[in-house]
């Protein structure tokens, strides 16, 4: 039983599709058996063509799990993941940017053989139009076509990060995901990043899941937000909704912590309690131990997400129940 992230637009066609997606890994060993543990636990969302899902969690709530397994890179266990209805070749359709601009960039290459190497792989470029494209695509971004024959090291970071992004155009992609993607630069680079981003999806019909610590940087770029929490997603609405009413007490609790003065700048001030491990998760509700609204319940009864307004779906019955109360007086 699960619910889906939607956003209704002009265009109404989803580009992307999870279904129940469950991905698990061989944690250490306990009691001489090895754990399994439950990166993602039936996650399902959509997203809608040009639209921009931000993901929010603290670490380990496996967003970029879930990030590694849409583009591929992580084999789901069970549910499954569709772009544009269809299950193959998300290896073009889907491109990640990384937060790490620089590790994610081959030192030994050129760029402008970096920026290729799509191009030839996917033959979208004859070999002798090759060239051509990689100045375009870097022009796309902002960046002189010379800087295709330097290396990474003699780029700054702002140029790095846009060399990843002309790398995630190259193949002309439904869905870009960008995990963290300004979390390493400075505020003015951050900003100019984000316009890039806007610009592009506008001028590309792009689709993004964008996802970051930063929930000032999230409220900025992104149309739908969901927050998610042990390899679940504990609630999820349009953005505007999510922040100005958040249902469940771990949104209310990332929102109130990130508003606290912290010198690290936007990332998420710690929460009372510990996450527990998704090795050994709590029974019922997963955040019951760390919520000051659980009830004996919650450790008993499995959570779905359910509809808490238009568009807006939360897994807390605690909150459920208070919304439907507040329904049934109006």
């Amino acid at each position: 039983m699960s619910s889906s992230t939607h956003l209704r637009t002009a265009d109404d066609e989803p580009v992307l599709e999870v279904r129940d997606a469950v991905v698990t890994f061989r944690g250490r060993r306990a009691l001489g058996k090895r754990a399994v543990v439950r990166a993602l636990d039936g996650v399902s969302l959509t997203l809608p063509r040009g639209a921009t899902l931000g993901i929010v969690g603290e670490s380990g709530s496996g967003k970029s799990t879930l990030a590694r397994s849409i583009v591929g890179l992580e084999k789901l266990r069970s549910g499954s993941i569709t772009v544009a209805g269809s299950a193959e070749a998300r290896g073009r359709a889907v491109q990640m940017i990384f937060q790490d601009s620089l590790n994610s960039l081959n030192p030994q290459r050129t760029i402008g053989s970096t920026l290729g190497e799509p191009l030839i792989v996917h033959k979208l470029r004859p070999r002798n139009e090759v060239r051509d494209r990689v100045a375009e695509l870097l022009e796309t971004v902002g960046l002189d076509p010379d800087l295709a024959t330097r290396r990474p090291l003699q780029l700054s970071g702002g140029q790095r990060q846009r060399v990843n992004i002309a790398r995630a155009l190259a193949t002309e992609p439904k869905v870009i995901i960008a995990d963290e993607p300004t979390s390493a630069l400075d505020v003015s680079l951050r900003g100019q990043i984000l316009n890039l981003l806007r610009r592009l999806q506008r001028e590309q019909d792009l689709s993004y899941i964008f996802i970051s610590h930063d929930l000032g940087v999230v409220s900025q770029i992104s149309d739908l937000v969901a927050v998610m929490y042990l390899g679940r997603i504990a609630e999820t609405a349009p953005r505007a909704e999510i922040y100005a009413r958040p249902r469940h007490p771990y949104t209310r609790a990332l929102l109130g912590a990130a508003a606290t003065p912290d010198p690290r700048r936007g990332r998420v001030a710690p929460i009372p309690g510990e996450p527990p491990s998704p090795a050994d998760p709590p029974s019922g509700c997963g955040f019951h131990p760390r919520c000051p609204e659980a009830l004996p319940s919650c450790a008993q009864n499995e959570v779905f997400l359910e509809p808490a307004g238009p568009g807006h779906l939360v897994s807390c019955p605690v909150v459920l129940s208070r919304v439907e109360r507040e329904s049934s007086t109006v």
